[in-house]
């Protein structure tokens, strides 16, 4: 099996001056989302999803793109910088994990049996 991970990064929070600049981002809320190469029996692709925020440190811009110029591809570098190396392959690992568990379930939720007819008062 097979994922592809996908980060959208295209929501975030701006301090609406900071230094000399406009508009400069300083958190970010981020999207994974986690799709298998795997087809559910409708033929869907399997696929889970994490969310959360991350919060730039903006003590020292350099190179500072304007919001109208930003991309999501920017963006979501600058959010897996942020967050380390660890943390980013922990949410992917996850987001596997996840998919995993929905491919080949350890533990499911059944009903069992009708519920009982109530008994009939024979007045």
């Amino acid at each position: 099996m097979a994922t592809t991970i996908a980060w959208n990064c295209r929501t975030v929070d701006v301090y609406p001056t900071d230094q000399d600049y406009a508009d400069v981002v300083y958190n970010v809320h981020w999207i994974a989302t986690g799709t298998s190469s795997e087809l559910d029996s409708s033929g869907n692709a399997y696929s889970a999803s994490s969310i959360g925020t991350q919060t730039l440190n903006t003590s020292d811009i350099t190179d500072f793109t304007p919001i109208e110029d930003l991309t999501n591809a920017e963006v979501v570098a600058w959010t897996k910088s942020a967050m380390g190396a660890e943390q980013v392959t922990a949410i992917e690992t996850g987001l596997d994990n996840q998919i995993a568990l929905l491919i080949t379930p350890t533990s499911i939720t059944m009903q069992i049996g009708p519920e009982p007819t109530p008994p009939v008062d024979a007045e």
